[in-house]
């Protein structure tokens, strides 16, 4: 796209962050992590407020335990517990613009510190990764020079050239060296573990398409707000803006995996990263286990979500009477309440 107003990507201020840390002499975060933190929180479809997002439970919680891991791949002899490090600096930095009040900096710090623990560990895992993830391992495994997308498809096609077996078997010593966590769930081969690293890869990547798309939409609505006119790509034919969400989407994954190779393993080397059809997708559901149905639940914690969601939304419309006289955020009574946070993993 052109126009600026219509930009996909988002240009994060990991740099003016990175600064700030610097300046008010914090621990260092990697530029990478920090990114992809705040990438994918502005695309996780939460509020902005100059260029920032707003920081919530719900928002920590979907980013660490629920996005994090299907999309990124720490390069070697990074800490994945960086990810965690980097919300924990965003957290500060807005408590610092009077953005949060101090318990609610509290509350979030402590958060995404858990969670990002969670998310090293998911990050771990087996039966967890995405084909790029999974071949960014392999990549870096064997020496390639992941920066060079010449070298990166002339290993792609030595790979395709192996059995199936033997390409299944490195998949497997991924786990026998102890680069990811073994999980008991037939490991590779049986075709499970495969039908669900290519419907995660699917998924992924369809749900980082959409926020891009929803991220530029919500540019668009400003312009209208102003009386500016339809930027020409989206007069009539939207056929173009959405190729366009498809390989900027396939950029991004690029940049926290290994660039290029979301794109390569789509569009050239689809064989080495299958993605389900419906119907195989269909078969696949129907053999998981029932849900418990609506008439077990007895709605015993429906008073603790209320007060989750209260003190969610208070933080941001109405402060605490015991944190609005010194601790409230500046702008509190201009701000939407926020969506109630999502119950925590196992909760």
């Amino acid at each position: 796209m052109e126009d600026e107003d219509l930009r996909l990507a988002p240009r994060t201020k990991a740099a003016e962050l990175l600064s700030w840390a610097e300046s008010e002499g914090r621990a260092p975060v990697p530029g990478a992590p920090l990114r992809a933190v705040l990438a994918l929180l502005e695309l996780g479809g939460g509020r902005m407020h100059d260029g920032w997002p707003e920081l919530t439970s719900g928002a920590v919680e979907h980013l660490l335990y629920e996005r994090l891991h299907l999309y990124v791949q720490p390069v070697p002899g990074q800490d994945p517990l960086a990810y965690g490090a980097a919300v924990r600096l965003l957290i500060d930095h807005q408590r610092a613009a009077k953005r949060l009040n101090a318990k609610r900096q509290e509350r979030l710090h402590a958060e995404a510190e858990w969670q990002g623990e969670l998310a090293a560990g998911l990050l771990r895992r087996a039966d967890l990764v995405t084909w790029p993830r999974l071949y960014a391992l392999l990549l870096r495994a064997a020496g390639v020079d992941t920066a060079d997308e010449a070298a990166v498809r002339s290993w792609l096609e030595a790979f395709g050239g192996l059995a199936e077996e033997e390409r299944l078997a490195a998949f497997a010593a991924l786990e026998e060296d102890g680069t990811l966590d073994p999980v008991e769930d037939g490991g590779w081969g049986g075709g499970t573990r495969e039908l669900a690293v290519g419907m995660a890869t699917d998924g992924a990547r369809r749900l980082l398409e959409q926020g891009l798309m929803e991220r530029s939409y919500r540019n668009l609505a400003a312009l209208n707000a102003l009386g500016r006119p339809m930027p020409a790509e989206l007069s009539g034919d939207y056929g173009a803006f959405e190729e366009a969400a498809v390989v900027a989407a396939l950029e991004l994954a690029g940049e926290w995996t290994v660039p290029g190779l979301p794109r390569l393993l789509v569009e050239e080397f689809p064989e080495l990263a299958p993605e389900p059809g419906q119907a195989e997708i269909d078969a696949y559901l129907a053999g998981l286990p029932e849900e418990p149905s609506d008439e077990a639940w007895d709605g015993s914690s429906d008073e603790a979500w209320d007060e989750r969601q209260w003190d969610d939304e208070r933080q941001w419309g109405d402060p605490a009477p015991e944190d609005a006289a010194e601790d409230a955020p500046a702008d509190a009574a201009g701000v939407s309440p926020q969506e109630p946070a999502a119950g925590r993993p196992g909760a």
